[in-house]
């Protein structure tokens, strides 16, 4: 527990600060994203508005060399997809844009899947069964329990409704530093790995695909796809544990925690 940051009343105030402004950028987003667009105007209207409308800064930029503000992984992309100029969103794409925003020296991560035009059934369903699966493995959070259960949670919902779950990537702590202890698997067995205290806050981001779990890195070092070219989604919310379960520090205002 040693590496493990429990934050404090001050400091967790500031992280649901950092997340209810990372939920108000993709409420914009709502607005914006749709057929014909490029990945790379998303990039930029984002990386416009943390800074001149939340004054709050981009914590994907710079981070680990990448020069953009967030992630848009369309289709078979699984994560890390980076914006082009080139990439036009057409109807019948599903993409998920994942970004991280800092603010009074915290950082809240979140990401969310957008239906563009008319898609196919199979792919909606895709992308609201990887919503749930999620949301099972937040349910599981409160002090007591433990990583195990809330990874064996998401995989079992998946893999019962057909899916398979990336195992290459998971959710992380997260607070002054983007990625921090613990490492949160996204597969598990209940009642097995770090059990969860108060004051925890860390990432659940499940990558769920069509196909198999197996994934490849392109060329480029950073786009991670499917090996087989099925689809692939994803969703994402910074979680911290309190004294008697979890709060959703970038829970959106269209959000509502299932029973």
């Amino acid at each position: 527990m040693s590496k493990i940051s429990l934050k404090s009343p001050e400091e967790m105030a500031l992280m649901r600060e950092s997340g209810r402004l990372l939920a108000k950028v993709f409420a914009y987003l709502d607005t914006q994203v749709k057929e014909g667009v490029t990945t790379m105007q998303i990039n930029d209207w984002v990386e416009r508005y943390i800074v001149d409308e939340l004054k709050a800064r981009p914590a994907s930029k710079g981070q680990y060399g990448y020069q953009y503000s967030l992630n848009t992984s369309v289709n078979e992309v699984v994560c890390h997809g980076i914006p082009s100029d080139q990439k036009v969103l057409k109807s019948g794409d599903i993409v998920n844009v994942d970004i991280t925003l800092e603010k009074g020296g915290f950082i809240s991560d979140s990401s969310k899947m957008f239906c563009i035009g008319v898609v196919a059934p199979l792919a909606k369903k895709l992308v609201d069964k990887t919503y749930e699966a999620m949301w099972q493995g937040i349910k599981q959070v409160k002090p007591g329990a433990t990583l195990g259960d809330v990874g064996s949670a998401i995989e079992r919902f998946a893999k019962a409704n057909g899916y398979s779950v990336v195992r290459d990537y998971c959710g992380h702590g997260i607070g002054r530093e983007m990625h921090e202890e613990p490492e949160v698997l996204h597969y598990g067995t209940p009642g097995k790995g770090l059990t969860l205290k108060e004051g925890m806050t860390f990432t659940i981001e499940p990558m769920i695909n069509q196909g198999k779990a197996k994934i490849k890195t392109k060329r480029d070092g950073w786009t991670v796809v499917t090996a087989d070219k099925k689809l692939s989604a994803q969703w994402e919310h910074t979680i911290a544990v309190t004294a008697d379960g979890f709060e959703v520090l970038t829970l959106r205002e269209e959000e509502t925690i299932p029973a």
